[in-house]
Order: C-alpha cells, then sequence, then structure tokens
C-alpha cells in the first residue's frame, strides 16, 4: 500500500473526504517526524512506538576496489511494534 491507497482507505473508512483525510496523514507523519528528529519517542499504545538509535562508527570495504574505508557514526529511526499489532500480523 502506498501513500495514496493509505489517504483512500482512511478517507472511505472514516466517512471523510480524501482530501481531509491527506491533510490528517500528512500532519501526523509531520508531528512524528519533528518528534523523533527532536530525539523525542512517539508511543501509539497498541500501535508501537519511533524512536532514534545510534549506530557506531565501524570500519567497511569498499565492493569495487576491495579497500578499507571508515564509516562514521549515525542516528538511526527505530520502529518497535506493539503487542496489538504484532498479534494482528500473527493472526493473518
Amino acid at each position: 500500500m502506498n501513500k495514496q491507497e493509505l489517504i483512500d482507505a482512511v478517507a472511505s473508512q472514516s466517512g471523510t473526504s480524501k482530501t481531509a483525510a491527506e491533510e490528517a496523514i500528512n500532519a501526523v507523519l509531520e508531528t512524528i517526524s519533528k518528534t523523533v528528529a527532536a530525539g523525542d519517542t512517539v508511543q501509539l499504545i497498541g500501535f508501537g512506538s519511533f524512536g532514534t538509535g545510534e549506530r557506531a562508527a565501524r570500519t567497511g570495504r569498499n565492493p569495487q576496489t576491495g579497500e578499507t574505508i571508515e564509516i562514521a557514526a549515525a542516528k538511526t529511526v527505530k520502529f518497535t511494534a506493539g503487542k496489538s499489532f504484532k498479534d494482528a500480523v500473527n493472526q493473518a
């Protein structure tokens, strides 16, 4: 499912217009993005939580030349599924 299909599904389930559904989805995604980028966690009970993680610096290898390279440390985005979400996926 892509974003447009999600908008269509939310609009039909909630009985609102596609424009209103798109505005709501965009607002939710923007809020989650800004909150996680600021270093906070977004927890949606039953669905899951979004947060940040750390990836340590490491040594890698260029696959074309075989030369070793240093890969810098980086922040990552983590999603941990909630129990209800996991249960729903496992029932399918």
